[in-house]
């Protein structure tokens, strides 16, 4: 019983971290890596918690836009420093590239609580919202996991190795960006 508290707890952790309430998925996720590794719960289930609370913070975003629309979002914006225009940029900018900026997204700190919102305005495909954001959402999460899996509880040791990971993963979503120019100029 004493899991199913955790997984829930997990779950609701990482919906606030992926709306727009500002509650870092580092130190959820990590802690539960390492109580996996302990035995007192499941690497697996750690991660597919991790990714199913992502969606639905995702999808309270994703909501509020699609619902409320463009008046909601910058209201909401104002209050986190975004103006209008910058919510026409990108709103601009998604309507080009928002299934890779969805996925890109995910993966960026503090982009990934807000990319839901230029998916809702858009109207982006509900499926393909969901697919890309459980991809960029599932990495980041396995990522996480696994230092705390490895790591341990050693606050200041996660820390270290996050450092040492931010920069794999920033270029690992240059090559994507790389890689999807390349096939637009390519292919379309």
């Amino acid at each position: 019983m004493e899991g199913v508290v955790y997984y829930g707890l997990i779950v609701l952790l990482m919906a606030l971290e992926s709306s727009f309430f500002p509650f870092p998925s580092e130190v959820v996720i990590p802690p539960a890596g390492y109580l996996a590794s302990k035995g007192d719960l499941n690497l697996l289930g750690v991660i597919f918690a991790g990714v199913f609370g992502s969606i639905l913070g995702a999808l309270f975003n994703y909501y509020l836009s699609y619902r409320w629309g463009r008046p909601a979002v910058v209201s909401l914006g104002t209050k986190f420093g975004f103006s209008d225009s910058h919510l026409r940029r990108v709103e601009r900018f998604f309507s080009r590239h928002g299934e890779i900026t969805t996925f890109i997204g995910r993966l960026l700190p503090g982009i990934r609580q807000y990319i839901s919102l230029p998916a809702g305005l858009g109207k982006m495909n509900l499926g393909k919202f969901v697919l890309y954001t459980s991809a960029g959402a599932g990495i980041w999460v396995i990522v996480l996991a696994l230092i705390g899996f490895y790591v341990g509880a050693n606050e200041i040791l996660v820390k270290q190795y996050l450092a040492k990971f931010y920069p794999l993963i920033f270029a690992f979503v240059l090559v994507l960006i790389g890689g999807y120019i390349w096939l637009k100029r390519r292919y379309c």
